[in-house]
């Protein structure tokens, strides 16, 4: 049966690719960013259902869930990415920039994903899926990006005991290095580039078909039973037991 899916951050990268392998299997799926064109050119690429809108803005997440209908069955949180990159090099001492550049990627990455959820919430129905996305920065990094990320994961383990009695799950997704994507800008080196990849078990970078894989299965009958985990997926470069 084809179900209805939202992915915000839909435009590219790693959202372009969950969109699309939502839609493969017969999925109706609306896609969110900020950048109109980038959002029309997505969808007229892949068939998705194009909604512009800015995920950290309640009104416009707000419009965003009205204009879906009344059912839903997947939320993947895709929305984000390090917004200190958009920042010069450096840690700044004045508080006042250093607050900016907290609230930055909390409001990107956690308040991007918590107004959405609470706005859709009540349109998701029993079997559906809630799946967020975090990083292997949350486990590592000192940075607003990396606390931004882990309170991701620290969020979606009480939102699973939330929402787990509607038959739905909650999990988290937590990539590591993943070519193919903007995510780096032009701040990623080819020594650096090195160094992720050799960090790895299996020798490769990550691509965006890996984490469209683990979104699909997450959503699928056969996940039921995982729910308020953290699914790594970075070929080793982080290891849990």
């Amino acid at each position: 049966m084809s179900r209805i899916v939202l992915v915000t951050g839909g435009g590219s990268g790693l959202g372009k690719a969950v969109a699309i392998r939502f839609l493969a299997s017969g999925d109706k799926v609306f896609i969110t960013g900020r950048s109109a064109s980038r959002l029309a050119s997505a969808a007229a690429a892949t068939g998705a259902i194009a909604v512009t809108g800015d995920a950290t803005d309640p009104a416009d997440v707000r419009r965003l869930a009205d204009g879906l209908g009344d059912e839903l069955d997947v939320l993947v949180n895709m929305a984000g990415g390090n917004t200190d990159f958009t920042r010069p090099d450096g840690q700044s001492a004045d508080l006042a920039e250093v607050a900016a550049a907290w609230r930055a990627n909390l409001d990107a990455n956690l308040l991007s994903a918590v107004l959405t959820t609470t706005a859709v919430l009540p349109k998701l129905r029993a079997g559906g899926s809630i799946i967020n996305v975090g990083s292997i920065g949350a486990e590592y990094a000192s940075t607003s990006y990396g606390a931004a990320k882990a309170a991701v994961a620290a969020w979606t383990a009480g939102l699973s005991a939330e929402v787990g009695p509607r038959g739905l799950t909650a999990n988290v997704i937590s990539p590591g290095y993943i070519a193919g994507t903007g995510f780096f800008g032009d701040r990623l080196t080819e020594q650096r580039r090195e160094r992720l990849i050799g960090a790895t078990h299996d020798g490769r970078a990550g691509r965006p078909e890996d984490i469209a894989e683990t979104a699909y299965f997450l959503a699928s009958a056969g996940a039921r039973h995982i729910t308020g985990q953290i699914l790594h997926v970075n070929g080793g470069a982080h290891t849990t037991r």
